[in-house]
């Protein structure tokens, strides 16, 4: 049994969209990879605002500068922890 958390998407891969990834995040958000396995996560720009979503953004600044050759921001935490922080931000009204 799943739970969906308002604003936030896991993208799909597939080995057609593999160059397209961008493609994939519409505007307004953004693409972030997230624990060890990096899974991939499209999440609401607003959310770079949060206090603690912004020591998320220290914490990979910390890890891995400003280098992500993903194509999307690398997060330091893992998925548990980043799914509790993000679950308990605020989406604009």
């Amino acid at each position: 049994m799943g739970f969906r958390l308002p604003g936030i998407r896991r993208a799909s891969f597939t080995s057609n969209h593999g160059s397209s990834k961008a493609l994939d995040v519409p505007k307004g958000y953004l693409a972030v990879y997230v624990g060890v396995r990096m899974k991939r996560f499209v999440i609401p720009i607003s959310y770079l605002s949060q206090p603690s979503f912004q020591d998320l953004l220290s914490q990979a600044e910390e890890e891995f500068g400003f280098d992500h050759s993903r194509g999307g921001l690398t997060i330091p935490c893992s998925e548990d922890a980043f799914l509790d922080i993000t679950s308990r931000l605020k989406l604009p009204q």
